[in-house]
Parts: C-alpha cells; sequence; structure tokens
C-alpha cells in the first residue's frame, strides 16, 4: 500500500524529528481509510453488477436465475428443496414465506414475480354453479307439495320422481318391483328395497291390487322362483308336492315343509292362486 511505503521510507531516513511522526502517521491513517472505503466501493459496484432484476416464476427458476435476482446460494437450495418435496408457489404473497428471505429482499422481488397458470390455485367455475342451483331449485319446484298422496300401483316413473328424495334411478328401481311382485298389495313392501326408508310411506297409497296370481298348481320351478318372494327350493318343494299329492288346495299344505316359514307364507298369501288356469 502507499501510505506504509511512504512511512517506512521516512523511518529509514531519520531525517523527520519526532515531534513531527504524529502528523505524519495522522495522514498515512487517513490515506489507508481513504484506500480502504474505495475497495469496499468498488467491491458493491461489482456485486450490484450481478444483481439482474427480470420476471421469474419462482416454481420454475432455477437456481442460476435465483442468484441473478441477488438471493444468496443457500436461499436458492432452500426453493429448490421446497419445490423437489412437491411445494407449489400459488400466489405471489407465498413467496414471501421463503426461509431467510427479509422484506426488503421480498418487497424488492415481488413486482417481478410471476406464477404460471398451472401453479395457481383452481378457480371454482361460479356459471356451472348457478346453473346447478337453478336446476335444483327447477326440480324442487317440479316435486309434489307435501301431503301429496299418490296410487303406488298406479304411479309411473314421472310421478314417483315428484316425491322429494326419489330420482329416476329409484322411480324405476320401484317400477321394476312392482313388476316383479304383480304389484303391491299394502305401502310397507316399499321398505323391500334397501333405499326406501319408512319415511317414504306416507307420500302412498295401495287402493287397487292389480296383479297377476301366482298359479301354484300350474307353474314350474323356473316360473316359480321368478317371484321376489319365492327362492329355487320353495319353488322345487311345490313341484315336487303336487307330483306326490295332486293339487295344492291351501298355504297350509306347504307349512308342512321347513322351507316356507309362517313369514314367508303371510307375504305369499295375496299372491297365490289355487286354480290352474
Amino acid at each position: 500500500m502507499i501510505g506504509s511505503g511512504i512511512y517506512m521510507a521516512l523511518r529509514k531516513e531519520e531525517t523527520v524529528p519526532e515531534e513531527n511522526m504524529q502528523e505524519i502517521e495522522a495522514f498515512l491513517a487517513s490515506v489507508r481509510k481513504k484506500e480502504e472505503t474505495a475497495v469496499a466501493s468498488r467491491l458493491r459496484k461489482r456485486r450490484e453488477k450481478t444483481v439482474a432484476l427480470f420476471p421469474f416464476d419462482p416454481n420454475e427458476a432455477d437456481s442460476v436465475d435465483f442468484v441473478r435476482l441477488g438471493l444468496p446460494p443457500f436461499m436458492s437450495h432452500n426453493i429448490l428443496r421446497y419445490r423437489e418435496k412437491g411445494g407449489i408457489f400459488r400466489s405471489v404473497e407465498s413467496f414471501a414465506k421463503v426461509y431467510g428471505l427479509t422484506t426488503e429482499q421480498y418487497e424488492t422481488l415481488k413486482p417481478y414475480i410471476r406464477i404460471g397458470d398451472p401453479y395457481k390455485p383452481v378457480q371454482r367455475d361460479t356459471t356451472l354453479r348457478q346453473k346447478w342451483l337453478a336446476r335444483t331449485d327447477s326440480l324442487k319446484a317440479q316435486k309434489y307439495p307435501e301431503g301429496t298422496v299418490i296410487d303406488l300401483n298406479k304411479a309411473d316413473t314421472t310421478e314417483l320422481k315428484k316425491i322429494p328424495g326419489i330420482g329416476s334411478a329409484y322411480a324405476r328401481q320401484i317400477i321394476a318391483y312392482r313388476s316383479h311382485l304383480g304389484g303391491f298389495y299394502k305401502v310397507e313392501q316399499l321398505q323391500e328395497l334397501p333405499f326406501l326408508s319408512k319415511e317414504f310411506n306416507v307420500w302412498f297409497k295401495v287402493e287397487q291390487k292389480e296383479h297377476p296370481y301366482i298359479l301354484v298348481n300350474k307353474w314350474g320351478v323356473e316360473h316359480l322362483r321368478s317371484h321376489p318372494y319365492l327362492n329355487f327350493y320353495q319353488s322345487k318343494v311345490i313341484v315336487e308336492h303336487r307330483k306326490k299329492y295332486g293339487k295344492i288346495k291351501s298355504l297350509s299344505q306347504l307349512s308342512l315343509y321347513e322351507e316356507f316359514t309362517e313369514k314367508d307364507l303371510e307375504r305369499l298369501s295375496p299372491y297365490v292362486c289355487f286354480d290352474s288356469e
């Protein structure tokens, strides 16, 4: 350094009086301070030249980009690790939570942060929701008011769908079950369908029991077992009984077989016909 060189030269010559050495040392100290300030200024300017502010997506920028933006390497490393573990910056504000990022750094970078569409929160389509609500209101308006009662054996799918809580699928299943039964003889039979609780019974009545009878003295096993209240073994008992003892005249004859319980015979009774034709 220049200051230290001058000082050493003066000491060697020994031509400077001792009383003047303090002034010389003070002068040299000021020179050293200026030199240190100049060096620090050059280093600061060098660092400032390497920082460049530009638009960036924190979900896609690499480590070089983060360093160019003025972030230290350790902070760049933290961001990349966060992303590797599945972390996503879904808003500009979320970048402020980066570990080690100062408020000053965030405010400097904030105008340049761009969050790409793939990383933004999914926006609900309010138009679709409004349409859905409108459709729901429309369906509610089409439902029967409380206190309405319809005939369970006459109602078609259109009428059934007007019952609150019954849609197209349920309505079709009710019609199909009614067809297999040969008609309902009481409202409580609805509970044989797993999706209909007792609360639905208030909407129905049974006034007309139009259903084909089970011809126990004519039908074969396959025909008999097609009815919901008869299984294969029960149907086989009926056919075998006819072969051995002739026509069945009452259900009490079937009560002798273990395949039939009292409950089975009770629910069969409205459907059974003992005539051959």
